[in-house]
């Protein structure tokens, strides 16, 4: 690749690296916010389920605005908004300015990521060069997860606030850089195919249904509370979802093409992406909760503990191209997957008195699985896809990534508060644990067949 290749290839991994170092952050800073600010367990709650919300429901209307209007012009846009409000929840006072904060945040994640995925998916001709792109990208966002869990550790020692402050000093670097190497496109994007007039009805019915169905999977959290608004939320976002498909199926200009869900890899790519990111991230909850919670570990002892999982920023853009191209991607995302399963199966028989040593196989093969899973997946799912639809195809997979975090850690949370029940002993808690450590497990084994179900048919690009 030329020098402004690799250039545009950096402010792109710096801007996911930015995504994912902002989530680890605040996740780890979570208690000295509550310390100080008095906020109620609802509340500290909702500071995440609030960026949940604001980027499951606007992702897929982020996806196709960048088709539709420009990925640099939404790129640029929606930096400048992340970067805003971030800084704005490190002044915060009162829990509604962190909630505040937090949504609107997510929202401008939800633009801008999916326009940062489809400037890497039309700059760099689909083959090696995209794909060696693809995954050093992947590999960056999962390493702004892992270092993110350590650097907000630290950063929450000295003051919580910094955990917004940062990602404004990251943002205002990333976005110099980007006025300067992400140049503007000779001919428009979707110039030609750009609707005369807006697909509005659709936009609201897609995002209400993402917002709607977002809330309760978050609320799931909770399964002795409210489950009527619960089943409400469900029941609404799935009669929104329908009222969008009624609308894309008649108009002329739809803002989802529909029969973009035709392409099988495409549609494999996200269910498994969905069902790995929920084993992922209710795996990782479970494993702080048991540090922190039953074994009194400090929270950057718990972030050092978890930092062996990123070791897959390494392997990315190093190990994984070299198996794509010899095995295929679905054949290595089978692996991965397989992996991910097996890191999860070592961790069942988890106990009160386990060191490191017991549990770092699973740290270090889940990092492994996840560095072999991640980055192809992006592969198959943007793969084969028109060029005026990439900001689609991104927005659709990184709504399977959010729903399924989010499905996940309310999954885990919710079996481990059943099989906790009454008890109070550290035994009791310990049984919670292993009964919700089946969730990752489960989760991953349905994705491995999912996998398996395309390795047949598959190319070995797919």
């Amino acid at each position: 690749m030329s020098g402004r290749a690799w250039g545009v290839l950096l402010v792109l991994c710096g801007a996911i690296f930015l995504e994912g170092i902002d989530v680890a952050m605040l996740n780890v800073a979570l208690p000295s916010i509550r310390a100080e600010l008095g906020l109620s367990t609802a509340t500290l709650s909702g500071v995440v389920s609030a960026y949940v919300l604001g980027y499951g429901g606007f992702m897929l209307l982020g996806g196709r605005a960048a088709d539709m209007y420009g990925r640099r012009r939404m790129f640029l846009t929606w930096l400048v908004v992340f970067l805003v409000f971030s800084g704005l929840g490190g002044f915060a006072t009162e829990g509604w300015m962190l909630l505040l904060a937090r949504f609107v945040t997510g929202v401008a994640a939800a633009f801008m990521t999916p326009a940062g995925l489809s400037i890497i998916t039309t700059s760099f001709e689909e083959g090696p060069k995209r794909n060696k792109a693809l995954l050093v990208y992947a590999g960056t966002g999962a390493g702004g997860f892992s270092l993110g869990l350590v650097i907000g550790g630290l950063l929450a020692r000295i003051d919580w606030r910094w955990v917004f402050f940062t990602p404004v000093i990251l943002s205002a670097v990333i976005l110099l850089a980007a006025l300067w190497l992400i140049k503007k496109p000779v001919v428009p994007v979707q110039r030609e195919r750009a609707p005369q007039r807006a697909d509005f009805a659709g936009a609201v019915t897609v995002t209400l249904a993402m917002l709607l169905i977002a809330y309760a999977v978050v609320r799931l959290e909770h399964p002795g509370r409210g489950w009527g608004w619960t089943l409400a939320s469900f029941a609404g976002g799935v009669a929104a979802l329908a009222a969008f498909v009624a609308i894309e199926r008649r108009t002329a200009a739809p803002l989802v093409r529909l029969g973009i869900l035709k392409s099988g890899p495409l549609v494999r790519a996200n269910v498994s992406a969905l069902l790995f990111a929920g084993s992922f991230f209710g795996f990782q909850f479970l494993v702080t909760l048991y540090l922190q919670e039953l074994r009194g570990w400090s929270t950057l002892e718990t972030s050092l503990a978890l930092l062996a999982v990123g070791i897959d920023a390494i392997l990315a853009p190093t190990l994984t191209p070299k198996l794509v191209a010899k095995f295929g991607n679905t054949r290595v995302i089978f692996g991965g997957l397989v992996l991910a399963a097996v890191a999860y199966g070592l961790f069942l028989p988890v106990g009160l008195d386990w060191t490191y040593a017991a549990m770092f196989p699973s740290m270090i093969i889940l990092g492994l699985g996840f560095a072999l899973a991640y980055g192809p997946l992006t592969i198959v799912a943007t793969d084969g896809i028109a060029e005026d639809e990439q900001g689609l195809a991104g927005g659709l997979l990184y709504t399977a990534f959010q729903f399924g975090a989010a499905l996940g850690l309310s999954a885990v949370t919710a079996v481990n508060v059943a099989a906790l029940g009454e008890g109070g002993t550290p035994e009791a808690a310990l049984g919670g644990f292993r009964a919700a450590l089946l969730i990752p497990l489960v989760l991953t084994v349905i994705a491995v067949f999912v996998t398996a179900s395309g390795l047949g048919r598959s190319a070995r690009t797919r």
